[in-house]
């Protein structure tokens, strides 16, 4: 059995990215080869968030809900659930992102991820600084032995542009214009340092994005 690709899109909000996904799946479905979109970010995870229902309804619903609120900004203020929370957030990458994709993989599919270990990282890095997740081992190990991508495009778009897009997508938690800043800040900072990320402007024509991303994916 042939071994299937594994593709990741990374990116600020809004920068085109499910758009490409959907082309591209439609592709492989096209070329009758199997595929697997995957979205995902630590902590909100299928099997975190089922944990999560369950804890809320154990708790008798007294868990903070998903999304930015006081009661989730009490709750996070305290350490030790900070750490609690992260290092299950992390588990959980581990089980999807080392075991079950690297399993779909070797099965023939091939993986589409819509975010993956560098959106996590940035998630981390701006909700939970004091924390420095980077340097925890249990994050080092997920880095060593996640499923590696075959192709990795990074799509990016001015601020303002993503501003505009979610609101036109009433996007249910969008991130702020300062948060978005920084978010980009750390997009272009990792792709001038890994070349390995293939870049993509989110605001070009999305059918030249598309025939852009094809080419380098279906090259023999």
């Amino acid at each position: 059995m042939k071994k299937g690709k594994h593709i990741v899109f990374s990116g600020l909000d809004c920068s085109g990215k499910s758009t490409q996904i959907e082309f591209l799946n439609d592709k492989f479905n096209e070329r009758n080869q199997k595929s697997l979109v995957f979205w995902s970010r630590g902590g909100y995870t299928p099997g975190f968030q089922k944990l999560k229902d369950l804890l809320r309804l154990l708790s008798g619903n007294k868990l903070p809900k998903s999304g930015n609120s006081p009661e989730r900004d009490k709750a996070f203020s305290n350490s030790l659930i900070r750490k609690i929370w992260l290092s299950i957030a992390m588990i959980d990458l581990f089980y999807y992102y080392v075991i079950y994709l690297r399993f779909k993989c070797f099965t023939g599919y091939n993986i589409i991820c819509d975010r993956y270990l560098l959106d996590t990282n940035i998630d981390f890095k701006l909700a939970y600084p004091q924390n420095n997740t980077e340097k925890w081992l249990l994050w080092r190990i997920i880095n060593f032995f996640s499923l590696k991508p075959n192709f990795h495009f990074v799509s990016t778009i001015p601020v303002a542009e993503s501003v505009i897009r979610s609101k036109s997508k009433f996007e249910p938690f969008p991130d702020s214009p300062e948060t978005l800043s920084k978010r980009l800040m750390f997009y272009n900072k990792e792709i001038k340092r890994d070349k390995t990320f293939l870049f993509i402007d989110g605001m070009r024509d999305v059918n030249d994005i598309k025939a852009q991303i094809h080419s380098i994916v279906f090259s023999k």
